[in-house]
């Protein structure tokens, strides 16, 4: 006979597994009496599992729906099929699961079996996803995100490689505050020990160095919206060139086009909104304007107004030269036999 705390769990993980159970099926699948069970799901009771009883002849036990979720009991399969599952969803940069996703593979990989990490490591290594990669987008390994997400937890200071966007790799020490993610990469938002000063970096240039630590008393954040500050900082504060536009449509309709690595918006009124945006130049800007499909007028700075005009007279002088060189003459009709005659003439050219 099982002992009473491993008897619960087993019955635990029954309940789990089926929607209904009669009490003698519970019994025999325990080895215990009817009364045996009772007692135990009275215990589960007591530790905050809503277990179900319907009487009679064909009643049994449910395990029901409570305010808070209780521990899930998986076995091996199972804890190996979830945990694929959230490596999934956290690497391919599911929208809205992404960031519960690595709080939750976190969790569960803390209290995985070393053979079952095996089994795991090995369905990942040799499984290519074809799944849908936003623009842009880059895979991200969630065994760093996961690292990452510990830190952050435990207050722990940082020491990994980065590489920036020109390619140039350093060794950074920071003290890690959260990961952001959005539909198309996540950030480390941490701050920065060497330069004295909040910091964000792509998670798909960090490579970690442990160990980590030591622990650290945690910093007060950078801002009460992590998100509309990683937004800024990769959007406008990162590019040499930054811009206010206005947009001449409703913020609602413009954030269906403009993500946050695009930019920030903020309403202006119910028919306009103000967007605070970058790029590398003043002429990548006016093309990435153009390419929202908005009306828009620019605000600040002067100088991308005056890139806009050089850019809408190469434009009108492309179009008068298309003009002047007009366009060929459609080819006459040909006849079945091939011949280039004009129909209804019998010498192939018009009447005169």
């Amino acid at each position: 006979m099982l002992e009473t705390s491993a008897r619960l769990l087993r019955l635990l993980s029954l309940l789990q597994a089926h929607r209904e159970w009669s009490g003698p099926a519970l019994a025999e699948r325990l080895g215990v009496t009817p009364r045996t069970v009772r007692r135990d799901v009275e215990r589960l009771r007591e530790l905050g599992y809503p277990v179900n009883a319907s009487p009679g002849t064909g009643g049994g036990y449910q395990l029901g729906a409570g305010a808070q979720l209780p521990p899930l009991l998986l076995d091996d399969d199972e804890a190996v099929a979830v945990a694929v599952g959230l490596r999934t969803a956290a690497g391919q940069g599911v929208e809205g699961i992404g960031e519960s996703s690595v709080r939750a593979l976190s969790k569960l990989e803390q209290v995985l079996p070393g053979r079952l990490r095996h089994r795991v490591g090995a369905l990942n290594a040799f499984t290519v996803p074809m799944l849908h990669t936003a623009r842009g987008g880059t895979t991200v390994d969630p065994s760093v995100l996961t690292e990452l997400a510990a830190v952050c937890r435990d207050s722990e200071r940082l020491r990994f490689d980065y590489r920036d966007h020109g390619g140039s790799e350093s060794r950074r020490v920071v003290e890690p505050h959260r990961l952001v993610c959005t539909e198309r990469r996540w950030y480390l938002v941490a701050w920065d020990l060497d330069r004295a000063d909040w910091r964000t970096f792509r998670v798909d240039r960090v490579t970690p160095r442990p160990p980590h630590g030591p622990r650290v008393v945690p910093r007060t954040p950078p801002a009460d919206d992590l998100a509309a500050f990683v937004s800024r900082g990769v959007s406008t504060r990162a590019w040499a060139q930054q811009a206010t536009v206005r947009l001449h449509v409703p913020l609602a309709e413009a954030a269906q086009r403009v993500t946050p690595s695009d930019g920030t918006l903020e309403a202006e009124t119910e028919d306009t909104c103000l967007l605070r945006t970058g790029a590398g130049s003043a002429e990548f800007m006016v093309f990435h304007l153009m390419f929202l499909g908005f009306d828009f007028e620019v605000l600040d700075p002067v100088e991308l107004s005056e890139q806009m005009r050089s850019v809408r007279d190469r434009l009108s002088r492309a179009l008068d030269r298309g003009d002047r060189s007009g366009r060929p003459e459609p080819a006459a009709p040909r006849t079945r036999d091939g011949a280039g005659r004009t129909p209804g003439t019998p010498s192939g050219y018009g009447a005169a």
